[in-house]
């Protein structure tokens, strides 16, 4: 198999690391990204992630607190993930880089765009944690802005769905799975796969989205060597 992008971001939510338990880390799915990316690294591709945190705490949970309290307490979530993988990562052998937007030094690097490319030039991977560092924007923004700045030519975006599709699957059978969306028919049709902050970031800098399930065992390899999985936005 060969790798079709070069350098690609990995977007992560809080829920895929929680495993069948909807909340907290589960050690089984940590040690299945981790085998994952290594499949990746070792053919040579970049990798950074940027990892959710609605494993342990949403913005939107505190419905009676200030909201910006609400997406800081977030973010500092985001960085208990950062940390679990790099650990999971680490253990696997990869040499692994935790870079929050919010200053906390004893357990990461400050965000530096440049340091950041450094790493991944010399084959780190590189964990973004406490999204934008600004509340009001999610972590999907945050994926969108750092793919941009790192010069990222593809989102990976692994969820616990397998693909976009037209409502909940979950709730609705009827629901239409999309193979190929456009970025303009994502935010017209007001499809839930990232926010529209995050989908017109990524048209706007012509970055292409790959939507998959990150439970499925190869999916990272799949979707790097531009197989047809999940949904595909350009």
């Amino acid at each position: 198999m060969e790798p079709k992008y070069k350098r690609v971001l990995l977007k992560i939510s809080g829920e895929a690391l929680a495993g069948d338990e909807h909340f907290g880390l589960n050690e089984e799915m940590l040690k299945k990204v981790a085998l994952q990316i290594k499949e990746v690294t070792e053919m040579g591709v970049e990798v950074a992630v940027v990892v959710g945190g609605g494993n342990f705490w949403r913005g939107r949970t505190g419905k009676s607190m200030d909201r910006a309290t609400a997406d800081y307490m977030g973010m500092l979530a985001t960085v208990i993930n950062a940390m679990a993988l790099q650990d999971s990562f680490e253990a696997e052998g990869i040499p692994t880089r935790v870079q929050s937007a919010i200053e906390m030094r004893e357990v990461a690097e400050p965000y530096v765009r440049r340091k950041a490319m450094s790493h991944l030039e010399h084959g780190k991977v590189v964990i973004f944690g406490a999204g934008t560092g600004n509340p009001f924007f999610s972590t999907d923004t945050t994926a969108a802005l750092r793919a941009a700045e790192i010069d990222a030519e593809v989102i990976l975006l692994a969820k616990k769905v397998d693909a976009v599709y037209s409502d909940d699957p979950e709730q609705n059978p009827n629901a239409i799975r999309y193979e190929e969306l456009t970025h303009r028919e994502v935010l017209e049709k007001d499809l839930k796969v990232m926010d529209s902050t995050a989908a017109s970031l990524c048209r706007d800098n012509n970055i292409a989205i790959h939507v998959f399930a990150l439970a499925d065992e190869g999916n990272v390899m799949k979707a790097v060597c531009g197989e047809k999985i999940g949904t595909i936005i350009r």
